[in-house]
């Protein structure tokens, strides 16, 4: 078997997308952790274009994006697949998750700014949320793809772990009180899962870097 190498940050959402499929799929890897401020030669050979993680090298070769690694480890490793058969069911996991891409960065403006940009990122988190409580989750069933976790689910991981720390370190509420049941029920039932919960940031250490990285982005804006 062609040797499978992971270049990744342990506080990146990013990251962990594809740790969780690789541990999903049971494929065996190598893990190489990347200084976020003194990227490694490695990584910067392997990504010329974005120069970030993560990077999946598989037999030599780099797939770089997060999503777009996780349709290269669902084609190539069918087992445990991570995207439907169903063509309409595949189309519309799709669609979430280019939501998912789409929307995702409102939760980093509300921890890289303050003031007026960071209310609007808080109204537009907000909307993001709501329509994924609406439109996106049903209630009779635990994750987006049904009984198991699929592709959309890990897409939205981040809302499961990252968002309390964004939460604590801006003291911008988003889920709280009887708000989004449904997504709460998910966001249970996602931490559950051993794979998921045996690869998650140690979240004491995540609010202190996060912490640290919102003062240095301030004071320098």
């Amino acid at each position: 078997m062609e040797i499978v190498k992971l270049y990744g940050a342990w506080p990146s959402p990013f990251s962990c997308r594809v740790i969780w499929a690789l541990k999903l799929k049971g494929i065996p890897f190598e893990y190489i952790e990347e200084d976020l401020f003194n990227k490694s030669p490695q990584l910067l050979q392997y990504n010329p274009v974005y120069k970030k993680i993560p990077v999946l090298v598989h037999g030599g070769r780099p797939i770089c994006e997060s999503m777009v690694i996780l349709e290269y480890l669902d084609e190539k490793w069918p087992q445990q697949p991570l995207l439907p058969s169903d063509p309409y069911e595949r189309a519309e996991a799709r669609f979430w998750v280019k939501f998912a891409e789409d929307k995702g960065s409102c939760s980093r403006m509300i921890y890289q700014t303050e003031g007026e940009k960071q209310e609007k990122a808080r109204r537009d988190a907000l909307e993001m949320l709501t329509i994924l409580e609406e439109h996106g989750l049903n209630g009779k069933k635990k994750f987006f793809g049904g009984d198991n976790i699929n592709i959309v689910d890990i897409a939205f991981g981040w809302i499961a772990h990252w968002l309390g720390v964004i939460e604590e370190i801006t003291g911008v509420k988003l889920i709280e009180g009887n708000k989004f049941p449904l997504l709460k029920a998910w966001m249970h039932n996602f931490k559950e899962v051993s794979f998921i919960n045996e690869n998650l940031p140690n979240r004491e250490k995540m609010v202190a870097f996060f912490r640290a990285r919102r003062s240095m982005i301030l004071s320098s804006a």
